[in-house]
């Protein structure tokens, strides 16, 4: 999983990653915010209203869900369960709440935290997007800094202070821990290295 103040260019570090690591598959969220400039329904997210939304909460098909400056956002169980299910690693982009949430059910679960080099920094990129009003600009930087306090309840911190560099740790991270003993060991048996060796 994947968290971060909106803003510090989860999408951006996300796509790179994703084209770096054969097999790992996103999962797209749901939400109930409108669309940006040049965000496709079923590839950014999967758009839908109050209504839709509470139907999905309501027939247990999220994962986790949240809300978030007045709009919600939440994972399809479906989706994540078919990939995981296929042997695919799935990477989420999700906010804290969301982040606790799937770490209740799944505990096996890596948590990321990608930070901004600054606050002053990530206002100037939420500027930069051009989609905000002054109102909500300062709304999301009063939610960064208290999300950014929520940093001990994950398991590593990446700093986007450059793309290239925040790519790079997020894949080694990702395939250290695919090496790591409890998930080798959920799909191997031991005994097989062992079998026909003398003493």
């Amino acid at each position: 999983m994947l968290s971060g103040p909106s803003g510090v260019g989860k999408n951006t570090v996300l796509n790179q990653v994703l084209r770096q690591i054969p097999g790992l598959s996103y999962s797209i969220s749901a939400t109930t915010r409108k669309p940006r400039p040049g965000e496709v329904d079923g590839v950014h997210y999967f758009f839908c209203d109050q209504e839709h939304f509470a139907d999905l909460i309501k027939q247990g098909r999220l994962l986790e869900w949240a809300e978030f400056c007045g709009n919600k956002y939440g994972t399809p169980r479906d989706f994540v369960e078919e990939k995981l299910s296929s042997g695919n690693d799935v990477i989420l982009d999700v906010d804290i709440q969301g982040a606790a949430q799937i770490a209740k059910s799944m505990p096996q679960a890596v948590k990321i935290f990608l930070l901004p080099p600054s606050l002053e920094a990530l206002r100037e990129r939420i500027i930069a997007r051009g989609a905000e009003t002054e109102q909500e600009i300062e709304r999301r930087l009063c939610a960064a800094r208290q999300e950014i306090q929520r940093i001990v309840d994950y398991d590593y911190v990446v700093c986007n202070d450059n793309v290239d560099e925040a790519v790079r740790q997020i894949a080694a991270i990702i395939t250290a821990e695919k090496s790591r003993v409890f998930r080798w060991l959920s799909s191997n048996d031991p005994a097989n290295f062992f079998e026909g060796s003398e003493g």
